[in-house]
């Protein structure tokens, strides 16, 4: 079926200029199709890609990849962050107060979750350092009215640097007034994700004091090596230390964005997968269009001497042909898309002053990208498979044509 003959055949039918024009704009206007689907399924998954990285890189060394609680507060931090330091799992550990209340400047009102933090233990176990100025988180330790805001919670209060602030944290289930205090803004960082539209950093013990335990920690935060196997290290760390410890991992407090990532990445790929096959099976019509176009000329081939099995060789050659061709340019063009893609997005936002993505709807408020080579390969091969596969009946009913009755006319 495939030989030097067919494939010379084939590639001189897909490569022509000649023939019918309606032949000639059908099929570029498949090549077109198959361009515009392959480059498009590339793009968002790309960016579908690129979402899931941002999670993992960003969001994920922000906040807890696992925490270790005891219901009654953790009073000798220490021994407990040594002994979960000893899991082979566990890179480093971190204690931490946790606090929700309200956050009051100049009038304004905003909901936040304070965390107090050690600055030389929170670099260990968090990249918040790359987002502040030098020295900021130390701050921290040195002065326990000095506070850290995110950058969206910073915009609603309307605080910059050397704004004061008044945090409230209610006392829960104990009668009175709640607990506030006088804080300073010493920094504020702006990771473009949903962390900065309600996180703010404080002095460990200035935050222990307006819990109901003061003196103690609410939990130890970790990080792992491998972030699917977070919740194992939990479970495993749970058992070992003395009974009233429990723990959680990343997957319970971003588990819902990292499936919905899965899964709008899956139906995305599947729905443009479609396109691409609708683009391929364009091919059916052209070249069935090219055999009746050319039926004096199969019937010639076959009066010399060609067999059935050559004829439709030709034509699946021909369709793979216009496949590839089709698939690399688009290949190449996704590939391009998804490199500028970010860029694009924000110069486009600067020059409408329209922010597409915000981080308190989205993970993050920039469109990220990240081009994974094997869902390129995969893209790709899928795309010249179907167009064989496209190409197989046009192929066959050139082969039933008939010499005598093909030429009896010309």
């Amino acid at each position: 079926m495939f030989n030097r003959f067919t494939v010379k055949v084939g590639a001189r039918y897909a490569l022509a200029r000649g023939g019918s024009h309606l032949v000639s704009f059908i099929s570029r206007m498949s090549v077109g199709g198959l361009i515009i689907s392959v480059a498009l399924l590339i793009t968002v998954l790309s960016v579908m890609n690129g979402f899931d990285r941002e999670l993992r890189e960003q969001i994920l060394q922000l906040m807890p990849q696992g925490t270790i609680y005891n219901y009654s507060g953790i009073k000798n931090p220490g021994a407990v962050m040594a002994q979960i330091e000893d899991h082979p799992e566990v890179v480093a550990s971190a204690p931490y107060v946790s606090l929700e209340g309200l956050m009051n400047a100049r009038g304004k009102v905003v909901p936040v979750q304070a965390f107090g933090v050690v600055p030389k233990q929170e670099r260990l176990t968090s990249t918040i350092d790359n987002f502040l100025r030098l020295k900021a988180l130390d701050a921290l330790a040195d002065d326990p009215r000095a506070v850290i805001l995110g950058g969206a919670l910073a915009q609603q209060l309307s605080l910059d640097v050397g704004g004061r602030l008044t945090l409230i944290v209610p006392r829960g289930g104990a009668r009175g007034a709640p607990n506030t205090v006088a804080l300073t803004v010493v920094d504020i960082f702006d990771s473009g994700t949903e962390v900065d539209q309600h996180l703010a950093l404080m002095n460990l013990m200035a935050a222990s004091k307006l819990t109901l335990h003061p003196g103690m920690v609410s939990g130890i935060r970790f990080t792992v090596k491998d972030l699917f196997k977070a919740n194992q290290t939990v479970l495993d760390l749970a058992a070992q230390l003395p009974v009233g410890y429990y723990g959680r991992d990343w997957m319970r407090t971003h588990g819902d964005v990292y499936q919905a990532i899965q899964m709008s990445k899956k139906l995305v790929a599947l729905l443009l997968l479609l396109l691409i096959g609708i683009a391929a099976f364009n091919l059916i019509a052209t070249l069935v269009m090219v055999v009746v176009d050319k039926e004096s000329d199969i019937a010639i081939l076959r009066t010399q001497g060609a067999r059935r099995g050559d004829i439709v060789g030709i034509f699946v050659v021909q369709g793979a042909i216009i496949g590839l061709l089709g698939t690399v340019i688009g290949a190449f063009l996704g590939v391009a898309l998804s490199q500028v893609v970010t860029s694009a997005v924000a110069g486009l936002e600067r020059l409408t002053g329209i922010q597409f993505l915000h981080s308190d709807v989205y993970p993050v408020s920039y469109l990220p990208s990240q081009i994974l080579w094997q869902d390129v390969a995969y893209i790709c091969g899928s795309a010249v498979v179907l167009s064989v596969v496209a190409s197989i009946y046009p192929a066959l009913k050139a082969a039933r044509i008939e010499p005598a009755q093909a030429l009896r006319y010309e």
